[in-house]
């Protein structure tokens, strides 16, 4: 299962409903489980494309994570992509821009923030 028609396969059937987005970021997790797995075709090692986008929040009394989301770069690109035709009305926001910057190799924290009227830490990666 590593043929790239089949996540945007996956990425369709979400897109029409025909699986939920819990689902389908299983089966595409497993695509890019197979994917990590697969050797190149010199032998020289494993190819790998998995990226993904990561939001932690802690409570900054406790330390205690109060949510964890891991979501595929895939998922998310779809997501932007059907955004913009939902929602074209906000602000200036540039989706393809943001697009094109969450499927560059960008990675690492983007976005690092403390809100003390809540009490909470929050920190977005792209891994």
């Amino acid at each position: 299962m590593d043929d790239p028609n089949e996540k945007m396969m996956i990425l369709k059937m979400i897109e029409d409903g025909k699986i939920d987005p819990e689902e389908g970021s299983k089966l595409l997790m497993s695509v890019n489980r197979e994917q990590v797995r697969s050797i190149d075709q010199s032998g020289a090692g494993i190819k790998s494309s998995s990226k993904w986008f990561r939001v932690r929040v802690t409570d900054m009394t406790t330390g205690a994570k109060k949510a964890t989301v891991s979501l595929p770069i895939a998922l998310m690109d779809w997501g932007i992509r059907v955004g913009a035709h939902f929602a074209p009305e906000i602000g200036n926001l540039d989706f393809t821009e943001l697009s094109d910057f969450m499927s560059q190799e960008n990675e690492g924290k983007i976005i690092d923030v403390i809100d003390e009227e809540d009490g909470e830490h929050v920190e977005i990666f792209i891994e």
